[in-house]
């Protein structure tokens, strides 16, 4: 391994959830008040999560529709992914339930779970908010994923749902690695019995 372990993670969620602004935070500190709706987006960043450094490559995707073949490229390419609502879209937080299922299909993974935290954005909002903290846990629960709730805007548990996927990937590599052996190890296993 070299100096820093590396993972590309992938934010997928609807249009206007936030997370370009995440992204923003995340990288640069900086809330972006007016930017154009993503395409697809790469950025890089280090960071020590429990004392390892980890050189991350985030993918920002698209939420529109119309972009939906690029966003199912970078699902196919993610190794961890940010599943990200908004509280005060309802509509987002239903099409998310259809973005895990896109992702596990693109990833076409039977046996080995996809490391993915569900992230509800825009809790400073919480006057027009329309999706319960409940449901979003129970959204989370369902597909086994940790769920956080954020504020991009207010820089509130932005860095800490990066430093969670970052968790939940390390996890999935030895808990698929350990699958794969014993996998392996079955198929070997039945060839030696066969006369």
């Amino acid at each position: 391994m070299s100096d820093s372990e590396q993972m590309k993670i992938v934010l997928i969620g609807g249009g206007s959830v936030g997370k370009s602004c995440m992204v923003s935070m995340f990288i640069q500190e900086k809330f972006l008040e007016d930017y154009d709706p993503t395409i697809a987006e790469t950025y890089e960043k280090t960071l020590k999560v429990d004392d390892i450094p980890c050189k991350l490559e985030i993918i920002d995707t698209a939420g529109q529709e119309e972009y939906r073949s690029v966003r199912d490229k970078y699902i196919k390419l993610g190794e961890g992914f940010l599943l990200v609502f908004s509280v005060i879209s309802r509509s987002s937080f239903i099409e998310s339930k259809n973005l895990h299922e896109a992702i596990q299909r693109a990833q076409k993974l039977n046996h080995l779970q996809v490391p993915a935290v569900t992230v509800a954005n825009k809790t400073d909002l919480q006057e027009a908010r329309t999706v319960s903290t409940e449901e979003g846990k129970d959204l989370a629960q369902k597909y086994s994923s940790t769920y956080i709730e954020t504020s991009a805007k207010n820089n509130v548990n932005v860095r800490e749902a990066f430093e969670q996927i970052v968790r939940e990937v390390r996890k999935s590599r030895i808990k698929n690695r350990a699958t794969t052996q014993a996998l392996t190890q079955t198929k070997k296993d039945k060839k030696c019995t066969i006369f």
